[in-house]
């Protein structure tokens, strides 16, 4: 099975050379790309059925031994990660596909859009299967940069001015990453996250703190979370709807991932387990608040992207077995639930023209199927029983409550009236731009939505139902990977086992 794990890396990548070398002949250039985000979630669903069962999957790069050699490492949680990512991506493809990205639009050229698209999945899920520091860096520069092109895509003005913001953020973010692993290196002599976890405890508590604030620092950004994530809602929202998607589901859940990765194998404890806690709280509640005051789709989608970051976060700062299984949970849901509703942005924008809801109304009317594929995704958003945002939400409370204390309880009430304020939102888009009578938008003539995107758009609705249906499984994956990161031993032994105590 070790011969799997390099697969999602290699698969997209050779896909990128071999869709740039057809860039001529577009129906083989989408069905490469195609052919392989599916090898990609086949592979992924493979090693989590060996990961659950058997434990983490590890394969030396080259044949050179680890920690001298790179080494990826697809336990539990990376393969959860591969196999929702993968999914993702494969559905916002095909929506890509329908919506005819790149043959009959300027936003969208066909000779750049699916190499980097897939050059994008390429770094998404090295960064999931990175063993070492450096590697992790390499993936996020990866997907980093498959990024940039993406979101500048048709290079009209505003796109190059939010993307601009965008790109320098995003090398800021990576110049303090790059900062904080040479100063690991300094520290410890290895970047080998499983070496890591056993040389880290053993530095004194002032320079492992600092070590720990940089990369959380690094991270934040990259995951949005407040008060590093103003960027965000003014560069997603005007990037074309496939690429919006594709970002807000999986970009900000890189970031997230790379916190529970270091926080649990590498600065356990809950040392600043306050200061995470104060920073989910703030942007749950911040992050709410400003969707609370938008009148245009993309950017309320994109500030509640911002706002249940929190919910993951806080998770992590409980430092418990049930809470990183309610924050991995919620990541999974998350993904799902948020790349829908932006495809979904991109069905109003391709029927009514527009996603200004003050220029919406009766889209329930004139194209019910497209309210019911918004219904459904953003009720789940909200929490309301019985779909798999409720039952995360619910296990991120309860975990908050166990713990006990000022601090987590403060974050389940901010929780649960962010949630409130979540459905609020949501209620307040489907009166508007589905309830009400037409506005000019939609008083316009029918356009008929290709029935690629519209098919792509359901399986997502349908995956996050699958959630629902299947919570209990899920959450068993969820909490044995969560046990196992607490422990550490599992990916430690897996990677050094003649090291592992």
């Amino acid at each position: 099975m070790s011969a799997l794990v390099p697969l999602p890396v290699v698969v997209p990548l050779l896909g990128a050379a071999l869709t740039l070398l057809l860039s001529n002949r577009p129906w083989l250039q989408r069905s490469v790309s195609v052919a392989c985000l599916c090898t990609t979630l086949a592979v992924a669903v493979a090693l989590l059925v060996q990961a659950y069962r058997h434990g983490p999957v590890v394969v030396q790069v080259g044949g050179w031994p680890a920690p001298v050699g790179i080494v990826l490492v697809a336990d539990q949680l990376a393969a959860l990660m591969l196999v929702v990512s993968s999914a993702v991506t494969l559905c916002v493809l095909l929506y890509s596909v329908g919506q005819g990205q790149g043959e009959t639009r300027e936003t969208a050229p066909l000779t750049i859009y699916h190499p980097t698209y897939l050059v994008l999945t390429a770094g998404v899920t090295n960064a999931f299967l990175a063993g070492d520091l450096f590697n992790l860096y390499v993936g996020f520069e990866i997907l980093l940069a498959a990024s940039f092109v993406l979101i500048t895509l048709g290079g009209t003005e505003t796109r190059i001015r939010t993307g601009s913001t965008y790109v320098v953020v995003s090398i800021l973010s990576s110049m303090i990453f790059l900062a904080a692993v040479g100063l690991v290196y300094a520290a410890t002599g290895t970047l080998n996250l499983a070496q890591l976890a056993q040389r880290l405890d053993g530095l004194p508590d002032g320079v492992r703190l600092s070590l720990q604030l940089m990369l959380l620092l690094a991270f934040g950004v990259k995951a949005a979370v407040f008060p590093l994530s103003a960027w965000l809602p003014d560069s997603y929202p005007t990037a074309p709807a496939p690429v919006t998607a594709v970002f807000a589901g999986l970009l900000t859940k890189v970031g997230v991932y790379a916190i529970i990765r270091i926080e649990t194998l590498l600065f356990p404890g809950g040392q600043v387990a306050g200061l995470l806690m104060v920073v989910a709280g703030l942007t749950m509640v911040i992050g709410i608040l400003g969707a609370v005051a938008q009148s245009d789709m993309k950017r309320l989608f994109s500030f509640t992207l911002v706002s249940h970051i929190g919910y993951m976060i806080f998770g992590v700062a409980l430092s418990t077995v049930a809470g990183l299984s309610g924050a991995i949970f919620y990541v999974v849901h998350h993904i799902t639930i948020q790349t829908t509703l932006f495809l979904v942005a991109g069905l109003v924008e391709e029927r009514a023209g527009s996603t200004d809801l003050r220029r919406l109304g009766g889209l329930a009317q004139v194209a019910p199927l497209l309210g019911v594929l918004f219904f459904v995704p953003a009720m789940n958003l909200a929490g309301v029983p019985p779909f798999s945002g409720f039952l995360g939400k619910l296990g991120l409370l309860q975990a908050g409550v166990a713990a006990g204390g000022p601090l987590p309880g403060v974050l389940v009430a901010a929780g649960a009236a962010t949630s409130l304020l979540t459905l609020y939102v949501a209620s307040r888009v489907w009166n508007i731009a589905f309830w009400r009578a037409p506005r000019l938008a939609t008083a316009q003539p029918a356009v008929r939505l290709p029935a690629l995107m519209v098919g792509a758009t359901v399986a997502l609705v349908v995956f996050g139902l699958v959630l629902t249906v299947a919570a209990g499984p899920l959450f068993d994956v969820t909490a044995d990977a969560a046990a196992d990161l607490r422990q550490r031993t599992p990916y430690v032994r897996a990677v050094l086992p003649d090291d592992a105590p």
